[in-house]
């Protein structure tokens, strides 16, 4: 056992809590920066504006959808990968059968069509000014030209330091 003792590192019990300390705080302070925090809070809005867009699609659009095309319901559009028909995807589902429920994904393509142009007028219309930008004010010159030898001069200078001329 003395041996072995010999042969193992020495570990530097102070080093490692300090550097462990360390990764903390530096781990605190990158959490707490204002892009995190703002990322966070973008992600519960887009949460809460998914299911607000969700609803609109389920509740408003596709019913206007389906009265257009006479009750057609996409979410009940499915395909037994067993061969075997079923009347509705839920009985489908009941018999355990391996479907492919390509209408919720034309749905889900469907959401994703209305958050996507939801978003764009929000950025593009709503959150962008109205009216052109303001066209910025020029800055101040800081040069004029010596009206007897057409060199370029400071402003305030009272006399040319090329033909050192006096100035107004």
């Amino acid at each position: 056992m003395g041996k072995l003792k010999e042969k193992m590192p020495k570990v530097d019990v102070k080093g490692v809590e300090n550097a462990g300390k360390g990764f903390l705080k530096e781990f605190k302070e990158f959490a707490m920066k204002g892009n995190i925090v703002d990322l966070a809070v973008g992600m519960i809005i887009g949460a809460a504006f998914t299911s607000i867009v969700n609803s609109l699609v389920n509740d408003i659009i596709m019913p206007v959808i389906g009265a257009i095309t006479g009750g057609l319901d996409f979410s009940e559009w499915f395909v037994s990968l067993n061969g075997t028909h079923y009347d509705s995807l839920a009985a489908a589902q009941e018999a355990g059968a391996s479907i492919l429920s390509y209408g919720n994904f034309i749905t889900a393509v469907i959401n994703f069509l209305i958050v996507a142009l939801v978003i764009f007028i929000v950025f593009k219309k709503l959150l962008v000014p109205h009216g052109k930008k303001e066209e910025e004010a020029p800055a101040a010159p800081t040069e004029k030209e010596c009206p007897y030898c057409k060199s370029t001069i400071n402003i305030e200078a009272t006399r040319c330091p090329h033909c050192t001329s006096e100035l107004n």
